[in-house]
This record gives C-alpha cells, structure tokens and sequence, in this order.
C-alpha cells in the first residue's frame, strides 16, 4: 500500500500504487503510434486528481512524453445552455460539445502536428479555447472525463479512438458523500447541497455505470479497506477494435474532483 498525496497535499492510500499504474500504463504506450488512453467514471470518482497525479509520474518516469486533456474542456458555454433551459443539468451528457472533442480526438490521433485543446475554468464556470497545447514529442495522451466510453449517440463513437480504456469504480455511498462535500465547500446548504446530489450528479453518475461499454481495466477504490491486495496484471496495448482482457486494480482512495458543478 502506497501513500500517494493528492493536489492538495492529503495523503492518499492506494492500492496499487500511483507508481505501478504509472509503469503499467508507460509500458502499455508505443512511442512509434500515439497511445490515446480513456479515463472515464462517475462524478467524484476522482479522475481529475488520478489522471492529474498519473500524467505527473509518467512525466517524471519519461519526462515530455505524456499529456492530459480534460473532457471538460467540451462543456459548452452557459450562454449556449441557458436558452436551451439546460444551465441547470450543465454536466448532464448533452451539455458538452461532444463533436468538437471527437474533432480533437482525430487529430491526436491523426498525429500531424501540435493540437490546442481547451481547458475548464471552474472558478470562472467557463472553458478557455486553445488553452493548453498538445505536441508531436506527447506520444502517450490521457484523456479524462465522465462519458468517454458511453455507449449512447454521440458518445459511443468515442472509442475507437482509444487504444486503451479504464473504467474508476467508487461505490455509491463514497460518491454521495463527496458530491455533497463539494456542493457544501462551493457554499450550498445542507438541502440545496443534497439536491444537486440525488437529482442531478447521482443520476449522471447511474447512467454512466449502467450504460458505459466494458473497459479494458477496471481500476476499483474500496471505501474503509486499507490493506486491499494490488491484483493488475500485466497490461498489453490493442488495437481499438479489439477487446483487451480485463485488469483489475483495487485500492482504497479518497480521492476527489476538481471541484465544480459539473462532476
């Protein structure tokens, strides 16, 4: 078991460890073909702060070779949302400009030259176009986010873009009581704070692991368990088309998203 400090310095108990997923996944990678790898999982399963600390130890371990692109960079603007009547479900799969992430994801895979991508600026609940810049040397991309392995229209065309995927699962009493710590720390009360829990991100977050495709790995964090045994295996990289064996990671985590409404 590895103690792992998250973006705001807490320790966080993993199992496996943020070092041996990062071997894994660096040894998954074929710097000949860009290595595009999916991120998904329900709000508060802590992608951001995982794919984050991930990206930072590649980094480390082969400096300049892997880059990080946040799905939601894709929200669209609350001026496009509000005269939809959707500002209030912002974070539900039909607020994000999914044809405009497909776009980027052709071109990273395409491989001819540096690609901007944007970036969501929670503080400002708005995304910066062209705001970080993905480059020819970046041969390993994370790409992170709720719905990347949706199997709904539009999202479902998303896959085969990826070379690999996992899948973070949270149970849902861990998802619940961090979705309303965040609501409460972006200073709603206990009642509005339970709301946007149970009719907004809880139900975002069912039909995200109800309705996403099977990932090549299953990357579990065990709510209270502290010594969880580290159980992936050896991963080997295949093509889009085809299914990879399951891997199965678990480990015990509090983890978090960046905080923000939309998960």
């Amino acid at each position: 078991m590895s103690i792992t400090p998250d973006a705001n310095g807490s320790a966080l108990p993993m199992s496996p460890s943020l070092e041996v997923m990062a071997e894994r996944v660096l040894a998954a990678s074929r710097a000949e073909r860009r290595t595009l790898v999916a991120i998904a999982g329900p709000p508060a399963a802590g992608k951001s702060t995982l794919a984050e600390a991930l990206c930072a130890r590649i980094d480390a371990l082969r400096p300049g070779y892997v880059a990080l692109v946040p799905m939601d960079g894709y929200h669209f603007d609350n001026a496009v949302l509000i005269p939809q009547g959707r500002l209030d479900i912002k974070g539900a799969p039909e607020t994000f400009d999914v044809a405009g992430l497909s776009h980027d994801l052709a071109r990273l895979r395409r491989d001819d030259g540096p690609v901007a991508v944007p970036l969501f600026d929670r503080p400002l609940d708005l995304a910066r176009a062209g705001a970080r810049l993905i480059q020819p040397g970046h041969r390993l991309v994370l790409v992170e986010g709720n719905y990347l392995l949706l199997d709904r229209a539009p999202w479902r065309a998303l896959r085969s873009f990826f070379d690999l995927t996992l899948f973070i699962e949270v149970p849902d009493v861990v998802l619940v009581e961090r979705l309303l710590q965040r609501w409460h720390d972006l200073g709603q009360d206990a009642a509005e704070a339970a709301r946007r829990t149970h009719a907004k991100d809880m139900l975002n977050a069912q039909l995200i692991k109800a309705h996403s495709v099977a990932p090549d790995w299953h990357w579990h964090f065990l709510a209270g368990t502290s010594d969880a045994p580290e159980t992936l295996g050896a991963p080997a990289i295949a093509d889009s088309s085809d299914t990879a064996g399951s891997i199965d990671t678990a480990g015990s985590s509090r983890v978090s998203d960046s905080p923000g409404p939309a998960g």
